[in-house]
């Protein structure tokens, strides 16, 4: 018993530092928020300018071969906004076709990206601290008001459509990680996932209520199918059941 508690006490504490990096991350937002914006990227490439946000993409598609989309679960700052307000938004996103908007949205976002830059005769500089002022993302009212306004779009969005609406339905991020996934599926070399013992499951389905992906971890494990294309990776399932069915993984498809 008294192992049961320790490890309940280390889930518990596990998901406090996630939060808190969340909270970091979203606090961090009038510096980095140029350094993550899809919109920056379409910017800077008419200029021929490879922007940090789009060097930050690249890295990002990158380390989803071997960790999928932890930086959705952990680092995020647009995921962060959409856990925190988290409390208003009950309902889960349906599954079907609004989970694949999100990759006609990304088609057609690199399409302009690579229109653009082909106009401008190519990538011709590299500059991380493209559209900043010394390093920070909002300095003036007027960017103030436009990243309020996205910000609001993006509650919105999981307001109606569901917890992380703007994750499911119309991020780019999330459909390039998700792309490196698959590729990273189909190869089969060791990556991290979550892995699960469906003969020790209680049916407590606490895993799906803390899902902030609103996923049905419980029917997952039944079904003895954990991977998932939108699962973020944060171990909320891992870390709040009882029996510790569910855990991280680091293993060959």
């Amino acid at each position: 018993m008294p192992e049961k508690n320790m490890s309940q006490k280390s889930a518990s504490s596990r998901q406090n530092i996630r939060k808190w990096i969340l909270i970091i991350s979203f606090l961090l937002i009038p510096i980095t928020i140029f350094y993550i914006s899809p919109i920056v990227i379409m910017m800077g490439a008419p200029e021929g300018v490879a922007t940090g946000s789009l060097l930050l993409y690249l890295l990002l598609f990158i380390f989803s071969l071997v960790v999928a989309r932890l930086w959705c679960g952990w680092l995020c700052p647009m995921g962060a906004w959409q856990e925190i307000c988290s409390p208003v938004v009950k309902h889960t996103v349906k599954e079907g076709w609004r989970n694949y908007i999100k990759y006609g949205v990304t088609v057609l976002w690199l399409a302009v990206i690579a229109y653009s830059f082909y106009g401008a005769g190519g990538i011709r500089s590299v500059d991380p601290l493209y559209g900043t002022v010394n390093g920070i993302s909002i300095s003036s009212l007027p960017v103030l008001m436009i990243v309020g306004i996205i910000f609001g779009i993006i509650f919105i969005v999981a307001y109606f459509m569901g917890r992380r609406g703007f994750c499911h339905v119309f991020c780019p991020i999330a459909a390039l990680m998700i792309t490196g996934r698959k590729i990273r599926n189909l190869i089969g070399w060791p990556a991290l996932q979550i892995s699960a013992d469906a003969s020790r499951c209680i049916d407590c389905n606490r895993c799906s209520k803390n899902c902030p992906m609103g996923l049905d971890v419980n029917g997952k494990v039944r079904k003895g199918e954990m991977e998932n294309a939108e699962c973020i990776l944060c171990g909320s399932c891992v870390d709040t059941c009882p029996n510790n069915v569910i855990s991280y993984a680091w293993k060959q498809k």
